[in-house]
């Protein structure tokens, strides 16, 4: 099992695919990744040799953020549009949606389940 970024790729899968388990590396950078690194995108991840994985792991820690650095880098420029009063750091803050989508019907998703009114 290749381990890179702080995250264990699955074995079964191909390297393109494996590589989308890492927070913030999507199937596009995946694939630039791989041919930078000289590797098939069709391999699988446990046939890949120590020598590629070595590659791609130096390619990702160059190219910039990924996991943890990543992750705190966008929980600080939330906490930023909320601190400044914005109008995306009051919708943040309220749970609501922040990309100007309808919330009459639908957003369920950032509202959470519906309140019933009479229910006790």
């Amino acid at each position: 099992m290749a381990r890179i970024a702080g995250v264990d790729l699955p074995d079964k899968k191909r390297v393109q695919i494996g590589l989308t388990y890492i927070y913030g590396i999507g199937k596009s950078r995946a694939t630039k990744i791989c041919e930078e690194a000289n590797v098939d995108i069709h391999k699988k991840v446990k046939e890949l040799s120590e020598e590629e994985i070595v590659r791609v792991r130096n390619i990702i820690q160059r190219d910039g953020n990924v996991e943890g650095d990543l992750r705190k880098s966008v929980t600080l420029d939330i906490k930023r549009l909320m601190e400044i009063g914005s109008y995306r750091g009051l919708r943040h803050r309220r749970g609501l949606p922040a990309r100007g989508q309808r919330t009459h019907t639908n957003a369920r998703t950032r509202k959470g389940p519906r309140r019933i009114a009479g229910k006790k």
